[in-house]
């Protein structure tokens, strides 16, 4: 499957999971909700996903996981706040260069509706 591909499952499991438990959950329950119904589903997924930071030659463990990564191409980074803010789209655009993906979600599931909470961020490598 295409990152694309994945990606369109993914929401149609995460619009699902919003519609049964609701807002005002920890990011906590939603990821680990998540990747109970993606590996139901069939995909293989990675939770907490450590990340080294890289620069020039040095790397380190400082500490930045990746909350999901479905089938090794697709990143999910999983929130539960009333508003995002343009550091949330950027971090997951960095985690996506970091990481040498070309796609990642950014799913906020503190709202109403979640497809007013779902983005799609591209990284154009």
């Amino acid at each position: 499957m295409t990152e694309n591909e994945i990606s369109y499952k993914v929401i149609g499991i995460a619009i699902k999971l919003h519609n049964e438990l609701g807002p005002g959950l920890l990011e906590s329950a939603y990821e680990a909700a998540l990747k109970h119904d993606l590996e139901e589903f069939g995909f293989k997924v990675k939770q907490q996903v450590p990340m080294p930071f890289i620069y020039k030659e040095i790397k380190t463990d400082i500490g930045y996981r990746l909350d999901l990564v479905i089938e090794d191409k697709l990143v999910i980074e999983i929130k539960s706040l009333e508003n995002l803010a343009p550091v949330h789209y950027a971090q997951l655009l960095t985690y996506l260069k970091l990481s040498n993906k070309k796609l990642g979600l950014l799913i906020n599931f503190n709202t109403k509706l979640l497809k007013d909470g779902i983005h799609r961020i591209v990284n154009n490598l």
